[in-house]
């Protein structure tokens, strides 16, 4: 008989696999009539690899692919990534497994144009909570998970329950609203299963490191149209840095209701709790010249600075799928973000013999309210095939700020100073005279609403076009409670986005794209006088080209883009009033120059992943010479960027399932803010290593790893910001060597 079978197939180098289509040739078949003792003649099976995108195996826990071939972030579409007219890079499970990444900036050193500052960029006086990342040169402190904006350091985002992370390189504007030109990161997080599986890690590492996590899914009832999974770490660890900690609970149960085959939805909740000794970054330089005095890394001249972070998020989505051309989805969220710094004791500027601090205390609470609806249609016109996409979407964010700081005067702002000695601390220094006092009791509330409309064509001779437009509607609300003011803002834009792509072979594409951007400056940005920036807008050029070897396996993309951003809001040159929190708008920065990005399986087991860019990142117009003259680079954004990672998992023989690798990342020198001429903190190059062991135990997995990162215990810098005239550099201090090992079973 014709038809076809579905063989489960094993996936990469484990015990999962994919649904691969069998086809049986029954022409040479003959029937058995002589009954038993007859030899049998089978038939013919030919194994064909199926082209099209199959998310269940790639959801397979087991799947070691670094490569994953679709991504939502660049479409909303799940479009193949040869397919897409922009930059997508995916950092799949297997990659964040042999790296052993814990926090979501380990993650993006593996792609190139993205760099991580842990906050001293704006001061070291938030200890890291505000970590951002710089994309294409452009600073964001947002990233999305499954699509959806969370305004919140990437520093307290649990890593347990991350199945893959997509970065949209340039601005996703056109789909998301309020998105930093720079480009996206996009958390994608695990889903229930239907099969059954349990894994357990326990890591630990470096500086008293220990790292549990759970993960756990399958069905719930015996037609498995109730799916369940949850995911649970706990991590307490230490830091070389003296005075600096954590403690993380973290839990993420998610339930999908299979409604029918057309029909489902998923209810998830994320939880997460951290307690903190925060890091005020504080290194003292000398002479009012920006040498740095010989002191150790580790010494911190201020005090345990303890921190709360608490995020709750809840979502529900539902999907139905009218018939195989048209889908409709609505997803909608709730998430809550509230940290506490109840007393942070941060140096402020040095002498060759003292350093003085003041104290600071602060509490930020964010609400966030989205919703969004989609519907996705595909239908042919004249013979051309249409992928289409009409959405809306509504973003709401209420965002408090309470800062309080220790003044001796609260009228000509002069604070109560601690000094300690600069070679020989003794805590707690001198003591502080005066309390506490609030400086500035913030209150913005952000209104977007958007729709937008996106179609996808495919021409003849393997030529597609994309072309989308977003309105969007802006409305910011600022209130100062101390000084009782008050400002508003309403703004709305119209922005394209358009991209073309040939591809003439099926393991090559030539694209290129066109994309225009509006939004406002970061929610609690404000100017002297309590006044709200004017929203900024962006406009981007780009073409590249992108490559597939070996079926798939390995994929490399090459790009050059042209990006020019303006009205963008930076901390306010005078120390005093950028701790205050205030800002000054610089005018227009223009960032341009060529990504290379290399990710795959060369050969059977061998995997890597080669990343370079040159970011010529520049003020192009400013309002102010003093401070950022048009001309200068970007601050904390390093001209050349590069990695390499590589693993090599032995496939059979005596010493199948050793696993060995390493890696290398380069940054360049940079400059940092404020000062002119521009303080320049020096490139490096880190080194790391892994040595892994597989050993299939019946039907239980049991791996034991080891990493070392920063082999060579290079000392250095990732950010920074300096005040020359108080020798001060508050610095994002980098890891230096570390050890991590773990055992994992997967069962």
């Amino acid at each position: 008989p014709s038809g076809s079978i579905k063989l489960l197939a094993p996936g990469k180098g484990g015990a999962g696999g994919a649904l691969i289509p069998v086809k049986q040739d029954t022409s040479n078949q003959q029937s058995d009539s002589s009954g038993l003792g007859s030899d049998i003649t089978l038939p013919k099976v030919t194994v064909e690899a199926d082209s099209a995108y199959d998310p269940e195996y790639y959801a397979d826990p087991y799947n070691k692919d670094y490569v994953i071939p679709n991504a939502t972030a660049g479409t909303k579409t799940d479009t193949p990534i040869m397919e897409t007219p922009l930059n997508v890079q995916v950092i799949s499970k297997q990659v964040l497994k042999d790296q052993q990444v814990i926090n979501l900036d380990q993650a993006l050193k593996n792609v190139s144009g993205v760099t991580v500052s842990n906050g001293a960029s704006v001061g070291g006086a938030r200890g890291g909570l505000d970590q951002s990342f710089f994309l294409r040169g452009f600073e964001s402190q947002t990233f999305f998970r499954n699509g959806f904006r969370l305004q919140q350091g990437a520093a307290s985002k649990g890593m347990a329950n991350v199945e893959s992370v997509e970065v949209l390189k340039g601005s996703a504007a056109g789909l998301y609203g309020l998105v930093d030109p720079g480009g996206m990161v996009n958390v994608i997080t695990k889903q229930p299963l239907a099969t059954p599986y349990y894994g357990f890690s326990q890591q630990f590492g470096s500086y008293d490191l220990y790292r549990t996590t759970i993960d756990a899914t399958g069905p719930i009832t015996k037609n498995k149209d109730l799916l369940y999974r949850m995911n649970m770490s706990y991590q307490n660890n230490g830091s070389f840095r003296e005075y600096v900690g954590k403690e993380d609970v973290f839990f993420a149960p998610v339930l999908k209701w299979v409604i029918s085959p057309k029909t489902q939805a998923t209810f998830e909740l994320e939880y997460n709790h951290q307690h903190l000794g925060l890091d005020n970054a504080f290194v003292p330089l000398a002479n009012g010249n920006g040498t740095r005095l010989n002191t150790p890394r580790s010494r911190n001249y201020g005090e345990y600075s303890p921190g709360t972070v608490e995020t709750i998020y809840g979502g529900f989505n539902w999907s139905h799928q009218f018939n195989d051309d048209w889908a409709i989805k609505h997803s909608f969220s709730v998430n809550q973000r509230n940290d506490i710094q109840s007393h942070f004791v941060l140096p402020t500027k040095a002498d060759n013999v003292n350093v003085s601090r003041f104290q600071f205390s602060g509490q930020t609470q964010n609400n966030i309210y989205s919703t969004n609806l989609d519907l996705t249609g595909h239908f042919d016109t004249a013979g051309l095939h249409h992928t289409l996409l009409l959405g809306g979407d509504y973003y709401r964010l209420d965002r408090s700020t309470d800062y309080r700081y220790g003044l001796s005067n609260p009228t000509t702002f002069d604070f109560d100073f601690s000094t300690i000695n600069v070679k020989n601390p003794r805590h707690p220094g001198t003591p502080f005279t005066f309390p506490l006092q609030p400086v500035q009791q913030l209150a913005n509330q952000t209104d977007q609403y958007g729709l937008y409309i996106q179609d996808q064509i495919k021409l003849p001779y393997n030529i597609q076009v994309m072309g989308g437009i977003r309105y969007q509607y802006l409305h910011l609300n600022n209130r100062e409670q101390l000084a009782q003011t008050s400002d508003r803002r309403t703004d709305d834009a119209v922005t394209p986005r358009v991209g073309f792509l040939w591809q003439p072979k099926s393991w090559i594409s030539l694209y290129a794209n066109y994309v225009e951007s509006f939004g406002p400056n970061e929610p609690d940005t404000i100017l002297l006088g309590n006044t709200l920036p004017p929203p900024t807008s962006a406009e981007q050029y780009e073409g590249g080209i992108k490559t597939e070897f070996f079926g798939g396996r390995l994929r490399a993309t090459l790009a050059y883009y042209d990006l020019t951003k303006t009205n963008i809001a930076t901390p306010h040159p005078d120390i005093t009033l950028a701790n205050e929190g205030f800002s000054v708008v610089t005018g227009a920065m223009r960032s341009r120059g060529p990504e290379l990005d290399i990710i795959g399986e060369i050969l059977p087991g061998w995997d890597v992943i080669a990343t370079y860019t040159n970011i010529d990142a520049r003020v192009t117009k400013t309002n102010n010479t003093d401070f950022q003259p048009v001309g200068s680079r970007f601050w904390n954004v390093p001209r050349n960027n590069g990695s390499l990672w590589s693993t090599y998992e032995v496939q059979d023989g005596d010493f199948r399932g050793f696993k060995f690798g390493g890696g290398v990342t380069l940054r360049d020198g940079q400059t940092v803010c404020c000062d002119i001429p521009a303080f320049k903190i020096p490139g490096y190059a880190t080194v790391d290593l892994l040595a892994a062991y597989s050993l299939d135990v019946g039907k239980t997995k049991v791996t034991a790893q080891l990493n070392i990162n920063n082999l060579l215990d290079k000392h250095y810098f990732t950010g920074g910001k300096t005040n020359l005239g108080s020798n001060q550099l508050y610095a994002d201090f980098g890891q230096p060597r570390t050890f991590m090992g773990s055992i994992n079973i997967q069962y």
